[in-house]
């Protein structure tokens, strides 16, 4: 038996995959194996009490700003009410002993529409943060859409991976230099595409890290992919020699500890780094350049210029939006609202789907994120015309758990149940996955 993931990197070709009767026998019959020996599994397989089960876990500055969403928390209520609100209605009498879970994106046949979504700081949630990410992606083959927002850099990440797919997500920096540096890091890390988040041009009203007075930026968690970028370090070192302005902080153990964050994360020696003043400008430069609130469809033009990867745009709710992505000339779509991190009282994800699947016409991939919780989430997206769909919260728990096992975990849960779900239901492959198999509750 593996100690990694419980089961082999395997896709729908390998042996095991067709001898067990699909992923979700598969999956199945280990979990029952070890349950012979009293063995229960690590990652908790429904979503509630993996929640739970990080919650103990994480830090309560971690959980509110993984679990957290903006306000009120009404879109992330959305997003599981506009999930709930399609029932799925089994067929019956269809041959389903093989069934195909592969799909296609820009050339690369992958074993499952399962794609790991950018999640930022994941050092809240295990030392090893990306890295472990990366390594669980690539056992299983499933893309991993690597954060600008990381806790490791992406050439580390790309090191773990070997030849695993990977896309970059890119938060659009006001610095285009930098912009530049790092799609042209990407292309030489591997990355097979480009996600542009759309929605993050200022942070939302996070209400639980307000509570906290809590910013992983301002501590120094967050910004590898900046500390590790020449363009960012000539930046912050300019900023490190400009005489200091402004208040100075009051020196309290809160403020002590943020020193001491700032110095262990950002890179080289520790004790080096508390004397150096370059960590602190490299926050505070981090802070002024974060993201642009000017960028409009005429920029994506100049994005072209600047890189040979695919692009999708991330963050679309409209169907305008979408047609206007695709005057523009990208390559792909994301139907996202952050997870309901953005805006509170957006309309829910998988509602503003069919609008855009329709808008798009089978031009360009639509992909779906947000509220996705469980195989048969990843079914209902699928039969609403998503290509595929990213998975968040979940496998960040997962890495609170088990490191890269629970990412593991989490992706061979997800994958088996959608399997199980496509054989109740008369599915042998996506392609069965159509709207007639819905029904509003």
């Amino acid at each position: 038996m593996s100690d990694t993931g419980h089961l082999p990197p395997a896709d729908d070709t390998d042996p095991a995959v067709r001898a067990a009767g699909g992923w979700g026998r598969l999956r199945q019959g280990v979990i029952y194996r070890d349950g012979v020996s009293g063995v229960r599994p690590a990652v908790p397989t429904a979503f509630p009490e993996l929640e739970r089960r990080a919650a103990r876990v994480l830090s309560a500055k971690a959980y509110a700003y993984v679990a957290g969403s903006a306000g009120l928390e009404g879109t992330a209520d959305a997003n599981r009410r506009a999930l709930d609100r399609h029932r799925i209605v089994p067929r019956m009498l269809r041959d389903v002993s093989a069934r195909d879970l592969s799909v296609e994106l820009f050339g690369r046949r992958l074993a499952s529409p399962l794609l790991l979504a950018p999640i930022g700081v994941l050092e809240l949630a295990h030392p090893e943060a990306d890295v472990a990410v990366a390594r669980a992606a690539a056992a299983e083959g499933v893309p991993y859409i690597l954060s600008t927002q990381a806790s490791r850099p992406m050439e580390q990440c790309a090191a773990a991976m070997g030849d695993a797919p990977r896309w970059f997500q890119l938060y659009w920096s006001k610095s285009e230099e930098l912009v530049a540096s790092f799609l042209a890091r990407a292309e030489a890390a591997g990355c097979e595409a480009l996600v542009v988040t759309l929605d993050t041009t200022v942070l939302g009203w996070r209400a639980r890290d307000l509570d906290l007075g809590s910013l992983p930026f301002s501590q120094g968690q967050g910004i590898a992919q900046y500390t590790s970028d020449p363009v960012f370090r000539r930046l912050a070192a300019e900023r490190a020699g400009l005489p200091k302005t402004g208040p100075k902080p009051k020196v309290t153990p809160a403020a002590v500890r943020s020193l001491f964050s700032i110095a262990r994360t950002h890179p080289g020696p520790m004790l080096r780094n508390l004397r150096s003043p370059l960590p602190r400008a490299a926050v505070e430069t981090f802070l002024d350049i974060f993201s642009r609130q000017d960028l409009t469809w005429g920029d994506l033009a100049r994005l072209r210029s600047m890189t040979r990867l695919p692009i999708l745009l991330k963050g679309l709710q409209h169907a305008d939006d979408a047609r206007r992505a695709l005057d523009a000339g990208v390559d792909g779509v994301i139907v996202s609202n952050h997870g309901g991190r953005q805006v509170d009282g957006a309309t829910g994800s998988l509602d503003a789907l069919p609008g855009i699947v329709e808008a798009v016409g089978g031009r360009v991939p639509v992909l779906f994120d947000s509220g996705v919780r469980g195989g048969a989430d990843v079914f209902k997206a699928l039969a609403l015309g998503a290509r595929a769909v990213c998975v968040g919260r979940p496998y960040f728990y997962g890495l609170a758990l088990a490191g890269a096992d629970g990412v593991r975990q989490v992706i061979q849960n997800l994958r088996a149940e959608l399997d199980l779900t496509m054989a109740l239901t008369g599915c042998a492959s996506l392609a069965d996955l159509t709207p007639d198999l819905l029904a509003p509750a």
